[in-house]
Parts: C-alpha cells; sequence; structure tokens
C-alpha cells in the first residue's frame, strides 16, 4: 500500500529537528494531509487497518507469471508429488517477511542501506550487482507472461508482445498519480478472478484429497528434474528482491516511537503478511492441483494431452475450460496480464531501493522501469525468435532458477541483521527463530549447491568434446561453484561491526538526550524519501506555470 502525497509543492513529510520540541506524543508529521498513513499511540486491533498494505504488495510476487508457470509444469509433469515444496516455501516466506519487516520497523533502514552501512565497497558492489540481477530475473517472466497475454487476446506474436511490454507497465506507472490504490485494487481483483475459477476448477478436476494431502507433508523428488523444477518453485516462491522491498515498505508508516509501538508495528505487520501470504499459497495449491489433475486424467483429448506434455502459459487456459467455457483463453490472459504488470510495479519499487540504498543514488520511476524493462526485453526477444512460446516458457523457469541461487545473498544479511543485538536491540530474533530460519536457509542453499554440481557433472559426461576441453570447462565450472560457496561462506561468518540506533525510546530523559543533541531525524517515520519513490506527486497548475 503506498501513501497518497498531497498536491501542493510542500514537501510531503516534515521532520522537526528543533531543539526545544517535547515529543512524548507530538506526532512527526507537520504536514496535515488526510491521506497520509499515521498510525494512532493507542492499543487495539483497530489499529491493524494502518498496517495493512506492504504485505499485500509483496504478495503480488507469489502468484506472478513465474509462479504460474512453475506450478503448471510441476502438476503436469509430477502431479501432487512438488506440494511440498510451496507449502515450505510459503512457511519459509512468512518468517523471512516478517524479518524484512523487523528490520524496517526497528531500526528505520531498509535491508539495502544496512548492506551499505556493514559491508566494505567490494562486497556492497557484488552484492548490488547480484540483486540487480535478480530484479532483471524476475522480470523476464513478467515481459514473458504479458506477452503471452496480449498473444492470448489479439493473436499478437509473441516476439512482438515481448518488445510491447517496454511501453505497457510505463503506462500503468503514469496512472498511478490519479489513484494508486485504485489501480492496485483492480488489479488483485483480477488476479483474485482467476484464483477463484482454479479453485472452482478444483470441484470439477476432484483431485483425490488423499494425494494432495500427501502431496503436501510427504517430501519427494523424484529424478533430475524433480530438483530443478523444486528450485524453480523455490526461486518463484521467496524471491530476493521482496526482501529489500519489504523492509523499505514499512518505512512508508508514521509509528509510534515507544517500545510497545515497535512490537505491535512488528505484531500487526507479521498477522497481515500471515493473511496475505496465505491467499497466495492457496492460489498457488490450487493451479498445482489443478494442473495435476487434469493432465493425468485417462479421459483426455489428445489435444489436451499434447498441451499437456509441454505446459506453458500460453496452452494453460484449456484447464480453465469446464468453468470459464469459450472465455476461457481471454479471461486467463486478463488475469496474466494484470498479474504481469503488478508484479513488474513492485519489482521497479524494490529496484529503487536496491539503488538507493547501496548506491545512494534515485530515478524517476519511468527510467528505472524502462532501464530494467530493457535488460529483461533482450534475452526474452532473442528466445522468443528463435524458440517461439516453449522457448519463452523455458526461459521462465530459468529465471526462477536463477533468483533461488541468488537467494542467499539477501537472506544471510537478513539473518545476521535481525540475529544481531547491537542492530535490533531488544527486538532481536528469538533462539528458536534464528535456528529455524537458518535451517531453512541451508536447505535452500544446499539444494542450490547440490543440483550445479549434479547439473554441471552431467553435461560433462554426455557432452561430446575432447579431453582437454572437459578438463578445461570442470576446472571453470568447479572454481564457480567454490567461489560461490565462499561468498556464502563470507556473509555467513563475517560478525556484524556496525552498531544501528533503536527506534524506541524508553523514557522521556532518552527523547530528550536525542533531542539535544539532533538525532531526531533517525527516528521520523515514515521515511520522505522512501514515500516519495513510492508514487510520483502531482503537480499544481502554479508549479507547472
Amino acid at each position: 500500500m503506498t501513501v497518497t502525497g498531497s498536491s501542493s509543492g510542500q514537501p510531503q513529510f516534515i521532520a522537526s529537528t528543533g531543539g526545544n520540541r517535547n515529543f512524548s506524543n507530538a506526532p512527526l508529521i507537520e504536514n496535515s494531509d488526510t491521506d497520509q498513513i499515521v498510525v494512532p499511540d493507542t492499543t487495539g486491533w483497530k489499529n491493524l487497518f494502518a498496517y495493512v498494505g506492504p504485505g499485500f504488495l509483496v504478495s503480488i510476487a507469489y502468484i506472478d507469471p513465474g509462479n504460474f508457470e512453475t506450478d503448471l509444469q510441476s502438476g503436469a509433469q509430477y502431479k501432487y508429488e512438488l506440494l511440498w515444496i510451496i507449502l515450505v516455501a510459503s512457511c519459509a516466506a512468512l518468517l523471512i517477511q516478517t524479518m524484512a519487516a523487523n528490520l524496517g520497523v526497528v531500526t528505520g533502514m531498509h535491508l539495502a542501506e544496512h548492506c551499505k552501512a556493514e559491508y566494505s565497497r567490494v562486497p556492497n558492489f557484488i552484492l548490488w550487482v547480484i540483486a540487480e540481477i535478480a530484479i532483471v530475473a524476475c522480470d523476464i517472466p513478467e515481459v514473458i507472461g504479458t506477452a503471452f497475454a496480449l498473444n492470448m487476446l489479439f493473436n499478437i506474436p509473441v516476439w512482438v508482445g515481448v518488445l510491447l511490454t517496454g511501453f505497457s507497465t510505463l503506462i500503468l506507472l503514469a496512472l498511478q498519480q490519479y489513484g494508486v490504490r485504485k489501480l492496485e485494487f483492480f488489479i488483485a481483483f483480477l488476479v483474485f478472478t482467476i484464483a477463484g475459477c482454479f479453485m472452482a476448477e478444483l470441484g470439477y478436476a476432484k483431485p483425490v484429497a488423499k494425494e494432495v494431502v500427501a502431496g503436501l507433508f510427504v517430501p519427494k523428488l523424484q529424478g533430475h528434474g524433480a530438483t530443478g523444477l523444486a528450485i524453480s518453485l523455490l526461486g518463484a516462491m521467496v524471491m530476493p528482491h521482496n526482501l529489500f522491498l519489504h523492509s523499505a515498505l514499512v518505512l512508508s508508516r508514521k509509528i509510534p516511537r515507544s517500545v510497545r509501538g515497535i512490537k505491535e508495528a512488528c505484531r500487526f505487520y507479521m498477522i497481515e503478511s500471515a493473511f496475505a501470504l496465505t491467499v497466495a499459497f492457496l492460489i498457488n495449491i490450487s493451479v498445482i492441483s489443478v494442473s495435476g489433475a487434469v493432465c493425468n486424467s485417462s479421459n483426455l483429448s489428445v489435444e489436451d494431452q499434447n498441451s499437456c506434455q509441454d505446459l506453458d502459459l500460453n496452452k494453460a487456459s484449456f484447464l480453465l475450460r469446464n468453468v470459464l467455457g469459450k472465455w476461457s483463453s481471454k479471461l486467463f490472459a486478463i488475469a496474466l496480464l494484470a498479474s504481469g504488470q503488478s508484479s513488474t510495479i513492485t519489482g521497479t519499487y524494490a529496484g529503487q531501493y536496491v539503488m538507493q540504498g547501496f548506491l545512494d543514488l534515485r530515478l524517476k520511476s519511468w527510467i528505472r522501469n524502462l532501464l530494467t524493462r530493457c535488460l529483461a526485453i533482450v534475452p526474452s526477444l532473442i528466445v522468443a525468435l528463435i524458440g517461439g512460446s516453449a522457448g519463452a516458457g523455458e526461459l521462465i523457469i530459468i529465471a526462477s532458477m536463477i533468483l533461488s541461487f541468488e537467494l542467499p545473498f539477501a537472506l544471510i544479511p537478513l539473518l545476521k541483521f535481525t540475529s544481531s543485538k547491537i542492530k535490533m536491540g531488544e527486538h532481536v530474533n528469538s533462539i528458536s527463530i534464528s535456528a529455524v530460519t537458518w535451517i531453512i536457509g541451508s536447505l535452500i542453499m544446499g539444494i542450490n549447491i547440490y543440483y550445479l554440481l549434479t547439473s554441471f557433472v552431467k553435461l560433462l559426461l554426455h557432452v561430446h568434446l575432447k579431453i582437454v576441453t572437459k578438463v578445461f570447462l570442470g576446472i571453470l565450472g568447479f572454481s564457480g561453484v567454490a567461489l560461490y560457496m565462499g561468498g556464502i561462506a563470507y556473509l555467513v561468518f563475517r560478525k556484524n561491526k556496525k552498531t544501528t540506533h533503536i527506534l524506541a525510546f524508553r523514557t522521556l530523559e532518552e527523547q530528550q538526550v536525542a533531542n539535544e543533541q539532533g538525532d531526531i531525524s533517525i527516528y521520523s517515520l515514515p521515511r520522505e524519501d522512501i514515500v516519495s519513490m513510492q508514487l510520483p506527486q502531482k503537480r499544481s497548475p502554479a508549479e507547472i506555470d
């Protein structure tokens, strides 16, 4: 949820740094605009509505075209056997996203800013490059998904649709100034429409409940292809850029500065994230279940059997035929288009925060979107021209795998920061939460390394090259894996050195000391720079003249 700014030319948020200010209950936001999100300094469940927004924006990435593609393929190829990956990934996502939100709430800084403050120049540069690659890899499924949607709606060739995606999101970004919440609500409505269709299709597909439950709670990875799809599912569910995004989005609220206020904010953000991610979990489960039930049915037509053997987003509308009839492809395309465009908007925000945090550089939303979109269009266009829709669908799987490989380089800093008392104070992760998250992170890294090694060894064994060439490629490949593991080890074993100011004041004396020392700016939420990157301000006629 973003914050609508004033139409005047005045700054959206003004934080006083005066020396005589008594701020026991005084708001840090002087502007009286009624659209600003200010959490009252009271207790009660009604405060939950003030925190609703960031979790739902983040959850859009869990139901983007990349998720639909991997869900469809896992159901068609392995029926319900990979459902447990969605369950594990959803639980892990809730823990990880909650920690990202807590980091922003407690410290007033988002993840990219913490990385810049904690690490030296070279590791920071590498982490920034990896984060940018992750954002581009996330944008590739949105590009291809939008191109598929345009193909289903208007019979436009996929490669032409790829080119058109460079302009479609820019239009939506421009429309935000007329009411971003209405725009996001409309997009979410379309996405939930297709989710409802898949859930209704469950009634027609009639998946065996026992098999679905077994798929959810009995882990299986039968075959090398299943491992690759499992990595793709993880990459599509837990995305690196979401960690940067969530830790920054929570800075758009003005929360009470007391210890109680900080704890309440962390709790309500967790509740909001849990609800949003539960909806995303049900959508992904329904897509896999429908795909698995329909494609493994004994009474499929020959045409549908062929579609299931090479299932991608461009062929998936036949799954909804029982519910939507002849309109299945059109309505599926509309929801796919909405999913891709809404995901791209959140990706643009994440890119802004990453660039601002690591480089202290800010770009206008349309420039940032154009740069990311151009980098995503190039590989998408090449694959669409050479491999058609099938090749484009494979590129989505590859992009999701890249996201999984890059996840440790955002996840480990987050785990280290939120488990550090010098950064989080009394809001540090509990021992049990830290243990669970480190186990989850270790499993993700272990699966990634296993897949890299086995895939590379299999490639070397089956490729027809001279022995000298194989040896050279083997040295090069294993050196790359060793470098990957070395980077992870550096992040894991390096101790945190930078102390972060905690946003909560315990006593009035602490408030007065901070006031006298001119430290009020670090306690000023929401962050003006964060909010201004979310929503372009309307310009008044006086400014234009």
